[in-house]
C-alpha cells in the first residue's frame, strides 16, 4: 500500500476535525510506529534523496525524515530552513489525492514551513537538479 494510503489509514480512527495537536499518548505510540515503517519502506527515490540529505551533508543543514507536523508527516523537514520536501508518486495524480495534498501544503504554510514537491521519477532521473532546487530554496546565495 502507497505511503500515503497507510497514513490515511493510521490516522482515519479519528476524525480529522476533531484532531487536537495535544494527542493523545496511544496516538503519539501509533505515529512513531507508523513514522518507523515508512523509513523502513522508503521509495527508490526517498532513499536516493535521503543519502543526500542527511549527517548534514546539505550546507551544514539537519534533515529529518517521516517527520511530525502537526496531524502530518511531512517527507524530509529542515527545521533551521523552515522547509518540507515532499516526493509525490503515481498516487498523488488522484484528485482526491491532491485535494488532500492542497489541504496539507496549506496548513504547513500557515505554519511558516515552506513546502517543495518533486516527483519521484524526476528524482531518480536528475538528483543533482532536486538537489540544486533545495539549496536555491534554501539561500539562493548558495547556488552559483
Amino acid at each position: 500500500m502507497p505511503n500515503d494510503k497507510r497514513q490515511d489509514a493510521l490516522l482515519s480512527g479519528r476524525p480529522k476535525e476533531k484532531f487536537h495537536l495535544e494527542a493523545s499518548a496511544d496516538f503519539r505510540k501509533r505515529r512513531t510506529q507508523f513514522r518507523r515503517h515508512l523509513r523502513n519502506e522508503a521509495t527508490t527515490a526517498e532513499a536516493m534523496l535521503w543519502k543526500r540529505l542527511r549527517r548534514r551533508q546539505l550546507e551544514g543543514r539537519k534533515f529529518r525524515r517521516q517527520h511530525p507536523v502537526g496531524p502530518y508527516i511531512v517527507d524530509f523537514f529542515c527545521a533551521t530552513a523552515h522547509l518540507a520536501i515532499e516526493l509525490d508518486g503515481a498516487v498523488h495524480d488522484d484528485p482526491d489525492r491532491w485535494a488532500y495534498d492542497t489541504q496539507r501544503t496549506r496548513f504547513l504554510e500557515s505554519k511558516g514551513i515552506r513546502v517543495l514537491r518533486f516527483e519521484n521519477e524526476q528524482v531518480v532521473r536528475s538528483i543533482d537538479d532536486v538537489v540544486h532546487g533545495i539549496l536555491w530554496t534554501i539561500d539562493p546565495s548558495l547556488v552559483g
